[in-house]
């Protein structure tokens, strides 16, 4: 048996693809495929990591054979230690629309990818995904995309974060149709500065059609001392569909 085929037969043991053996050695798929294929040898370095990961002896990963241990003489031990950081993945066994219905991956160090209806990954991708970059249905984590995503930068149908970008967005930094945050820009826009194609309520407020606010600019302007009544009726004159009304008008914040 040759060191190609001694290495797939060790992946496909673990179960592991060559794109998830290349991320756990540090490594592009393409040497991982290489050196399966027999037209390259990974380095010194790379073959100890898979010894390492394979729980192999790298004489045996190399020839096949494992060392022989002298007889008699002293014995030197040097121990090198090089910190490989932790993994951990978990993937059940039942599956749906052929992803498995849990799939959790993590590492300490690199980039692990997660896929299923339930991910939770250094990157994840499923119906719920969890990750430092998460992309599904509902998504949660520092960079995400979904349908509602929650994440320190989302972007998303429904989208919370510290810069959001979607149809309802919700955030710090909050681009969308319906803008909500520190900073908000959308046809309607409500937040400490508010910019909005049609519509805006804040401290400092820019609409085209009505702006409520301590500084606005609008075709139609209205101070924060105004009866919520008042900004209710400007908001009807100006076309506001009733469930962007009952927002903007909580985020007005008179009873």
């Amino acid at each position: 048996m040759n060191f190609e085929t001694r290495l797939y037969e060790l992946r496909k043991k673990a179960g592991l693809s060559q794109e998830e053996l290349a991320n756990l050695v540090g490594v592009s798929r393409q040497a991982v495929q290489k050196w399966e294929a027999g037209t390259s040898r990974p380095d010194l370095d790379n073959l100890t990591a898979l010894a390492r990961y394979f729980n192999v002896t790298l004489d045996w990963l190399i020839t096949g054979r494992e060392a022989e241990m002298p007889q008699t003489g002293p014995v030197v031990v040097e121990n090198h230690y090089h910190y490989e950081g932790w993994r951990y993945e978990y993937k059940s066994k039942r599956t749906l629309w052929g992803l498995p219905l849990v799939h959790i991956n993590l590492s300490q160090r690199g980039l692990t990818w997660a896929r299923g209806i339930i991910a939770i990954g250094n990157v994840a991708t499923g119906v719920v995904a969890i990750g430092c970059f998460a992309a599904g249905l509902f998504s949660l984590g520092a960079i995400c995309l979904g349908l509602l995503a929650l994440a320190g930068m989302a972007m998303g149908v429904f989208a919370l974060g510290g810069i959001s970008l979607g149809f309802i967005a919700v955030g710090g930094c909050a681009l969308g149709y319906l803008a909500i945050g520190g900073s908000a820009v959308g046809t309607y826009a409500a937040g400490g500065a508010a910019v909005a194609s049609q519509v805006a309520v804040g401290a400092s407020a820019s609409g085209e059609l009505l702006a409520v606010g301590r500084e606005a600019a609008g075709a139609v302007t209205m101070g924060l001392e105004a009866s919520r009544e008042a900004v209710a009726q400007a908001m009807i004159q100006a076309g506001v569909p009733e469930w962007v009304r009952g927002i903007l008008l909580f985020c007005f914040g008179k009873s």
